[in-house]
């Protein structure tokens, strides 16, 4: 190759060069529009919670926000803090009156959640009482932490105040715990029943006791629950109180966990009813009076001409069906006045909702 052409193939090589480094520069300054993105390894993890770095407490991956938009909320029941609120203030009442202690019930949160999740986040030991509503046919939790069964122990047993309730890790519940605790669930839902009432009767019985959150599954693992954490506060002790009543158990009325307030009733408009039935009383509605119901071929209807006449198959002074539309509404005897046809009801025929009436 001649010296010329190596120039020139230089000068080619050198140019071609230029256009991709200035090609490449403009896709990093401005990407097009219609440019395919691929997510990278850590931004999928990200999306499905597998982060590697600690995340806070706030943080909540995009999987998980997905998962939880699946819970129904306890805000769409607004009846249900109403109930909540009035059993804080009768707890307050009857567990001063059974411990002889001044005690302040407060409510620490109501959370939607998963009844498996829960049930993973129980802090051990605890006791976790059955108890199951009569009218609903259904059952709700009632959890007691190791502070407010120690504390209530202590208190019902005779205590001193100002000293911590002494409590032994590690070992299983005495005869004498598990009966104490069992009078504090009592009084629970006794409260819990006075709470529901003027909202529907439904009583709530103490079924069993447990110490196994496992051999308390009174749902599955993926229904949805309302979760409402009590504060117990007997002066210097306390604790924590859970009740957890599943979405399932709560359907029976559901209706009236809607209501915004009590005694509402949606739709309801006396000035609109009040003007539809004076509409209806003024309206005009056909009547036939049926003199006779005869099958006939179909050929005998095809053949008929004009001038042939119909025997009717009813005797003179035979009561006659008056019909509006397919509903027979009166039964009538046939007679005349002043050149016309008329009919005088004599009673009135039953109508079924499943005959068209």
């Amino acid at each position: 190759m001649s010296g010329g052409e190596e120039d020139l193939a230089a000068a080619w090589g050198a140019a071609l060069e230029e256009e991709g480094a200035a090609g490449a520069a403009a896709a990093t300054a401005a990407p097009a529009p219609d440019a395919t993105r691929v997510l990278n390894q850590a931004e999928i993890d990200s999306l499905l919670g597998f982060e590697s770095g600690p995340a806070g407490p706030a943080e909540e991956s995009g999987i998980q926000k997905i998962i939880s938009s699946g819970l129904v909320s306890y805000e769409r029941l607004p009846m249900l803090e109403i109930v909540f609120d009035r059993l804080v203030r009768l707890m307050s009442t009857t567990l001063r009156n059974f411990t002889s202690d001044n005690v302040e019930v407060s409510i620490d949160g109501i959370v939607s959640l998963r009844f498996a999740d829960y049930l993973n986040s129980i802090p051990l030991p605890a006791m976790l009482g059955v108890a199951r509503a009569e009218e609903w046919d259904n059952y709700g939790l009632v959890v007691v932490d190791s502070a407010l069964i120690y504390s209530v122990v202590d208190v019902l047993l005779g205590g001193r105040r100002g000293t911590a309730a002494m409590r032994i890790e590690g070992r299983p519940y005495t005869t004498i715990e598990r009966t104490l605790v069992e009078r504090l669930i009592g009084v629970v839902l006794a409260d819990l029943t006075a709470a529901f009432e003027p909202l529907c009767p439904v009583t709530f019985s103490f079924d069993r006791l447990e110490v196994n959150p496992r051999f308390a599954a009174i749902s599955r693992p993926s229904n949805a629950c309302v979760l409402v954490r009590l504060r117990v506060d007997m002066e210097d002790r306390g604790g924590k109180l859970e009740l957890l009543l599943p979405y399932a158990t709560l359907e029976p009325v559901r209706e009236l966990l809607l209501q915004q307030f009590m005694g509402e009733k949606f739709g309801r408009d006396s000035i609109w009813e009040t003007h539809l039935a004076e509409e209806l009383r003024s309206t005009e509605v056909a009547l036939d009076v049926v003199l006779d119901e005869q099958v006939v071929p179909l050929a005998a209807v095809v053949s008929l001409k004009v001038g042939d006449r119909i025997a009717l198959g009813v005797a003179p002074g035979a009561p006659v069906r008056l019909r509006c539309g397919d509903v027979a509404l009166f039964e009538a005897e046939l007679g005349r006045r002043d050149q016309r046809l008329a009919v005088r009801i004599s009673r009135e025929l039953e109508r079924h909702r499943g005959m068209g009436g």
